[in-house]
């Protein structure tokens, strides 16, 4: 008891008749390991750390009566080990940590009075286990005569029982047993599934199991961008099935209770799975703020031991509006009155801006659960990207914006159209060089009042909200200069954008111009070469 030991002595004199070996350090049973004690009949090695039993290890054994392994840590049994010992009349396996019984396992224990396999991680069992027993063999065909049979006795309890329609046979053979075969304990409970554990055997009827059979209520749907989609299947199956979800070739599975994230389509997508009757199980996907790219296949998949089948899930999301016209957006809902957002630039980098808005009362009257939308585009696009910004956020940049290309910005609340001073139309100059040499920002312009301006530092949008009377106005307001020398022509309606310098005043409409009071030109540097000319009347 308790001694240091690491394996069988082999010094045993070859007259012993029991050895216990309890609370030590045994971790195996090797080939042989009692093979100078042939006359042993009691071998108890309860209460060790033994893992591996060697499928020889009981050999020269003959005389083996009592066989006790309790509080091991046995996995498995090579259970034609006990080919060696026909004697074998108790076997306890108790608290070790099998899981599995294979149909044959007690086949080469004809005659066992006592098994004990109480408290270890069986889950499931074939009836074949017991029919195939020879003790069991040998009750069925005294049934009903006067032969004598010695009782065997079985322990099955506390084990995590699984009660689904696998443990259908075995839950019928408990409810049968009787003598010579008595149960321990006649009280077996499940563990699972949920809606069983803790029921008794003799309080449950199962059914034979199904391949799983997938449907869908809607396998076409239509929604719009922007809102929580949660697309649901169906599972009738039996056993309960192992359900998941894929898109575009990626797996989406609840894991543990947690929210897989894809980063790649879906911007967070959550899999639930849960049991609505005993063989039918409800699998639910939640797509928050679905966007135009989430459009696709959503195929649900089921399988269980017996196969597997899928329905798939056509998705479409729509953007809440398309821009058709430069200037007119159509919305799928009714704006609500006072839901206006005012958008700024706030900040001008070397490839793009940082656009600001802020919603008016009406609009931000939750902003914790206020969502806007942004469409970006080139000015003439027919259709422009559509970006979502979820609640509490309300700057955005963008960035990688073309030179000498004209774009409109619009901001809204979700599922509602822009209005008029939503939008910001800017121009990208091409004379990007210079500003970063001046460690200015990116050369943006913008028309207020029909005037072209470059403002290198403060930005004016140009919105649906000008005046037509300054069209008129400006043009008298703004004389024509001379550039080189060269005076140019009366008729001229050109203006040259990129050939304006960052910073430069030339080509500008001035107070002092409007007043009759000029300042000198600007010289111009020498050797320095002016930007190709372009007609920047042609991108408005």
């Amino acid at each position: 008891m308790s001694a240091l030991l690491r394996q069988i002595p082999a010094n045993i004199p070859q007259d012993i008749r029991k050895i216990r070996i309890e609370n030590s350090h045994l971790t195996e049973l090797p080939r042989g390991s009692f093979e100078n004690v042939s006359a042993l009949e009691y071998l108890w090695l309860n209460f060790n750390n033994i893992t591996v039993m060697h499928i020889k290890s009981l050999e020269y054994l003959p005389a083996l009566q009592e066989l006790r392994l309790q509080g091991n840590k046995l996995s498995s049994v090579p259970w034609t080990a006990f080919q060696d010992t026909p004697t074998l009349k108790i076997l306890d396996l108790k608290h070790n940590r099998l899981d599995v019984l294979p149909e044959h396992a007690l086949r080469y224990l004809p005659n066992l009075t006592y098994l004990d396999l109480s408290s270890n991680q069986l889950t499931i069992i074939s009836r074949d286990v017991f029919y195939n027993w020879p003790v069991y063999q040998r009750s069925q065909r005294t049934e009903g005569q006067i032969e004598a049979i010695s009782n065997a006795v079985l322990a099955l309890h506390d084990n995590p029982w699984i009660c689904d329609c696998r443990l259908r046979g075995f839950v019928q053979f408990i409810k049968s047993v009787g003598p010579p075969i008595i149960l321990m304990n006649s009280y077996l409970t499940c563990s699972s599934p949920k809606f069983r554990t803790g029921k008794f055997f003799h309080e449950v009827e199962l059914n034979n199991c199904m391949k799983p059979l997938t449907s869908a209520l809607d396998t076409n749907l239509t929604v719009p961008a922007g809102l929580n989609i949660t697309l649901t299947c169906f599972v009738e199956a039996s056993p309960s099935p192992a359900v998941w979800w894929t898109y575009a070739l990626k797996l989406l599975r609840a894991f543990n209770g947690a929210l897989p994230v894809d980063t790649t389509s879906l911007c967070l997508s959550a899999v639930t799975t849960e049991p609505i009757s005993e063989e039918t199980v409800r699998s639910e996907l939640l797509i928050p703020a679905a966007r135009p790219a989430d459009t696709g296949n959503y195929t649900c998949t089921a399988a269980n031991f017996l196969g597997n089948t899928s329905v798939a899930i056509n998705l479409r999301v729509v953007a809440p509006w398309a821009s058709t016209t430069p200037r007119g957006w159509a919305p799928i809902a009714p704006a609500e009155p006072g839901a206006h957002v005012e958008v700024r630039i706030a900040k001008q980098t070397v490839y793009g801006i940082t656009l600001e808005w802020f919603a008016a009362a009406a609009a931000a009257a939750e902003p914790g659960e206020t969502w806007y939308t942004l469409l970006v585009g080139r000015y003439d696009a027919a259709q422009k990207d559509t970006i979502y910004i979820g609640p509490g956020v309300n700057t955005y940049s963008v960035t990688d914006l073309l030179p000498a290309t004209k774009y409109e910005v619009c901001v809204a609340v979700r599922n509602q159209a822009p209005r008029k001073g939503q939008c910001v139309v800017f121009v990208t100059g091409s004379d990007v060089s210079q500003m970063e040499q001046r460690e200015k920002l990116i050369h943006i312009v913008v028309i207020v009042c029909a005037m072209v301006l470059a403002v290198p530092a403060g930005m004016y949008a140009c919105t649906a909200e000008a005046l037509p009377g300054c069209l008129a106005r400006c043009p008298r307001a703004c004389p024509r200069r001379r550039r080189g020398g060269q005076a140019q022509a009366a008729g001229s309606k050109e203006s040259t954008l990129d050939s304006i310098p960052a910073g430069s005043e030339d080509g500008l409409c001035r107070p002092e111009d409007i007043r009759g009071t000029r300042r000198p030109p600007a010289r111009e540097e020498p050797g320095k070469t002016r930007p190709p000319h372009r007609n920047s009347a042609d991108l408005y």
